[in-house]
């Protein structure tokens, strides 16, 4: 990114960043260098002005419009003590008037130049990657959960958040570009973070997020429609999320074999290789597995399940959220800690008989009271992710189920249909609404959805609102008592994106006062 506007949130950096000098940098990764380099000390990089501290490394990178040398003479002005290019942008850059280090490809190199600025090639924390469609954030918080209770100094870089030693902030991106993620890591160091969760999304892995670092444990989750915008089909989609499970990558892997595309992530993997079965999701034959996870009782608080190794090994506990496939996102998560080396008695001590210590920001997460419809707020964003949501609340549901969505814009369009589809088969009654129009006609995305749900179901009863604020109000007045409404897209996020602003928008609070106008009484201790 190469913008002169503040990055909200900001970027953390390391307090104490190892001294480098910007002559030595240059010897490891320039193959020419305008201007003196000599005598300079290094403290930091970034690919945004807006985020620069003085003292650091401007990198500029071609966009999609723009060159980032463009932004060289803000940089310097800002502190930047040189800039990084490549060959197009070195003229620009020299502009500025501070040394320019010219690096063919600089984005494809970016994670090799931050991990020596912060030096985490070496001593870092334990870390963690998830991958997949759905179930990434689910299984990074649970992770993360359980380490903290092992009295484990944890990290975490999440879809939801960012955790530094307890210190909790706000997210950008799943994966954040690779300098911020050599710095985060680095600051974890320097705050005692014993180990660290991280979602690895696709595009982290083909646009050089993670470039730098190697996972001591990779997972896997699932691989359904999403993301065709950047992949154009699932195997290029897949073929994407492989590149996390070779030994410059990670170094041990924990995949779900539910399906075949798991299946071939198990079969390709360039490491040691943990499969995990969850019959109940699984297609047909049920594959062999390490663990399996088996459902015992679906509850509105929580999904109570049996996870068995082939060896003997087991374990009951429950997720505190509904869902099948939460279950499942929860054995993938205790497997990754035992595939880590942390020690199964521990873990079974912690876990057997208990609920797992976990909070899932944003994940089938209910907002209503006791009384009255139950109203789950989540972040389902693609077909398959509305057909496992719909289905644990339906489990939990004696009335109908009404479900409020909408699809985002400037985002992956052909998915929309299957959205409107799968909405329409899951649910009682569909209203669709506007989560994230971006750059797009809201109205034309709301067709979209809704033509899909229509061929679906002729006679199915469907409702078009807008702003969401109105639809979460009608979808309240439509249902009563032992019905439930699934709000699927705003997840743990408290804004909108609108025509290139972030709106602040908060979703817990609207659906609890349309339930109090209605009557009904909230709960608002449910966070």
């Amino acid at each position: 990114m190469t913008t002169d506007a503040p990055l909200i949130p900001p970027v953390l950096r390391p307090a104490d960043p190892p001294r480098r000098l910007l002559a030595e940098f240059a010897d490891r990764f320039a193959e020419r260098v305008v201007g003196d380099a000599a005598g300079i000390e290094l403290r930091g990089i970034t690919l945004a002005t807006g985020d620069l501290r003085s003292g650091e490394v401007f990198v500029a990178v071609p966009g999609a419009v723009r060159h980032g040398a463009e932004y060289a003479a803000s940089a310097v002005a800002r502190g930047a003590i040189a800039v990084v290019t490549d060959s197009a942008g070195a003229d620009l850059a020299a502009r500025a008037g501070a040394p320019v280090l010219v690096v063919e490809d600089p984005r494809s190199r970016l994670g090799e130049m931050s991990a020596w600025v912060y030096d985490t090639a070496g001593a870092v924390p334990r870390i963690f990657g998830i991958t997949g469609t759905n179930g990434k954030t689910s299984v990074s918080h649970l992770v993360e959960g359980m380490l903290r209770a092992m009295g484990i100094v944890t990290g975490l870089s999440s879809t939801a958040e960012r955790h530094i030693a307890g210190q909790v902030i706000a997210s950008r991106l799943t994966t954040p570009e690779a300098s911020e993620m050599h710095a985060l890591l680095a600051i974890m160091r320097e705050r005692g973070v014993g180990a660290a969760m991280v979602e690895v999304s696709a595009q982290a892995l083909t646009r050089h997020r993670v470039d730098g670092l190697v996972f001591d444990v990779a997972g896997f989750t699932n691989l359904t429609h999403d993301h065709l915008d950047d992949y154009g089909d699932m195997q290029t989609y897949l073929e994407a999320k492989l590149q996390l499970f070779q030994p410059d990558r990670s170094r041990r892997a924990v995949v779900c074999v539910d399906a075949a595309e798991g299946r071939e992530v198990a079969r390709r993997s360039g490491v040691p290789v943990t499969t995990v079965l969850t019959p109940a999701l699984a297609d047909e034959p049920l594959p062999d597995a390490d663990w399996t996870v088996d459902l015992l009782e679906e509850r509105p608080d929580g999904t109570l399940f049996r996870l068995t190794h082939q060896d003997g090994r087991v374990l009951t506990t429950t997720v505190p959220v509904i869902g099948a496939h939460m279950a499942a996102n929860a054995g993938l998560a205790i497997a990754m800690l035992e595939a880590a080396g942390y020690p199964w008695e521990t873990l079974r001590s912690l876990l057997d008989g208990a609920v797992l210590p976990a909070h899932l920001p944003g994940r089938i997460q209910r907002v209503s009271g006791e009384r009255g419809p139950a109203v789950y707020i989540d972040f389902a964003h693609s077909p398959d992710a509305f057909v496992k949501t719909l289905d644990a609340v339906r489990r939990v549901t004696p009335g109908r189920v009404l479900m409020l969505t909408a699809a985002n814009g400037d985002r992956d369009v052909s998915k929309r249909a299957d959205m409107g589809r799968t909405a329409a088969e899951g649910s009682d009654i569909l209203v669709v609404t506007d989560q994230h129009p971006r750059s797009e006609d809201p109205a034309g995305i709301r067709a979209a959805v809704l033509a899909g749900a229509r061929t679906a179901r002729p006679d199915g009863i469907f409702y078009e609102a807008t702003p969401p604020e109105h639809a979460i109000t009608l979808a309240v007045s439509l249902v009563g008592e032992g019905d439930a409404i699934v709000w699927a897209g705003p997840g743990h996020q408290h804004y909108r994106e609108i025509g290139g602003a972030r709106i602040p928008f908060e979703p817990i609070a609207l659906a609890r006062a349309a339930l109090a106008d209605a009557g009904w009484p909230t709960d608002a201790s449910v966070d």
